[in-house]
C-alpha cells in the first residue's frame, strides 16, 4: 500500500505498527490516481488487496491480476507484487498474520468479494495511521472476515507468467499485440520446435494450453477498455476476435456476464 504519488509512482506508508502488531488482523486504506505505480514490496504476512472503487492489475514473479471492485486479490507472505491503477482508485489492504492462517488457502488468488466481505475490508482497514488496538468489535470482525474468506473461491482473473525465458518471449509478444494472429505452429516454428514439444513446454510453464492462455490474456486486458468506455465491437477488434458476438461469448463464459453486465455491476460497485 502507498500513501502519496510523486509523477505516477507512489511512495510507501509506514507499516511498522501493523508489521509488529499481535492482532490476527490489520489493515490500511488509500486513494490513487489513475496511472499510478506501486514499486515491488513484499509482507510478512498475508495479504488482501481491495480496490473498493476502479480498477487496478497487481503483479508478482508467477503473473499478473486485474482486479475489478467485485474482487480482491489473496497474496502469501513475502510475495513480491506491484500494482498500477487504470482509474482513480479506492484501495484497502489487510494484514493476517501468517501464523494463524494456515488453513487459508496457501496460493496467491483472485477471490470474489461478497457484500459482507467488502463490509469487513472496509471495517478492518480504518486504522491506517495509527496503531490498532484490540477489542472485542475487532475480534469478532476478524474471526468473521476469516470465515468470510474461506468460502470465497478463486476467480479467473489470473494471468500465470511463465519462467521459461522462450515462452515468456511468447507471452510478451501476445500481451504487446492482443489481436496477434500468430497460431501455436507459428510459434513452434519461429522457436525452431516441434508442435508438440511447443505445446508440452508452454502448458508446463504456465499450467494452461496456449489457446487458454491467449484467451485469458485478451479477456483480462480488455477490461480496462471497457471501463474506458470504448465501443463493444473496438474492444472486441483490437483483442483480436472477429466480432463483437464472439467477444461477447468469450467474455461471458469466462467471467459470467456479459461486457455490458460487468461494466454496470463494476460502475455500481
Amino acid at each position: 500500500m502507498a500513501m502519496t504519488v510523486d509523477g505516477g509512482i507512489a511512495t510507501f506508508l509506514d507499516l511498522t505498527h501493523h508489521e509488529q502488531s499481535t492482532l490476527q488482523v490489520t489493515g490500511v486504506h488509500g486513494h490513487y490516481p489513475a496511472q499510478t505505480h506501486v514499486p515491488a514490496h513484499q509482507h510478512d504476512c498475508y495479504h488482501l488487496l481491495y480496490a473498493a472503487e476502479g480498477l487496478m492489475r497487481v503483479e508478482a514473479d508467477s503473473g499478473e491480476w486485474l482486479l475489478p471492485p467485485t474482487t480482491a486479490v489473496w497474496l502469501r507472505p513475502q510475495t513480491d507484487h506491484a500494482f498500477f491503477t487504470y482509474s482513480q482508485v479506492r484501495a484497502h489492504g489487510l494484514f493476517i498474520k501468517a501464523e494463524i492462517s494456515n488453513h487459508l488457502a496457501d496460493q496467491d488468488a483472485v477471490l470474489h468479494v461478497s457484500p459482507l466481505l467488502r463490509e469487513l475490508i472496509i471495517a478492518l482497514s480504518q486504522d491506517t495511521f495509527t496503531p490498532p488496538t484490540l477489542s472485542r468489535r475487532h475480534q469478532l470482525l476478524s474471526e468473521l472476515l476469516l470465515e468470510e474468506l474461506q468460502q470465497q473461491q478463486p476467480l479467473p482473473c489470473y494471468l500465470p507468467w511463465p519462467a521459461d525465458p522462450a515462452m515468456a518471449q511468447v507471452c510478451d509478444a501476445l500481451t504487446a499485440n492482443l489481436s496477434h494472429s500468430f497460431t501455436a505452429n507459428d510459434w513452434a516454428d519461429r522457436l525452431a520446435m516441434s508442435s508438440k514439444s511447443f505445446h508440452r513446454h508452454f502448458e508446463r510453464s504456465t499450467g494452461m494450453t496456449f489457446g487458454r492462455w491467449r484467451q485469458q490474456c485478451r479477456l483480462l486486458h480488455s477490461l480496462p477498455m471497457l471501463l474506458d468506455d470504448a465501443p463493444i465491437v473496438s474492444v472486441a477488434l483490437t483483442c483480436g476476435y472477429d466480432s463483437h458476438s464472439a467477444y461477447s461469448v468469450a467474455f461471458k463464459k469466462h467471467f459470467g456476464v456479459s461486457p455490458s453486465s460487468f461494466v454496470a455491476a463494476t460502475r455500481q460497485a
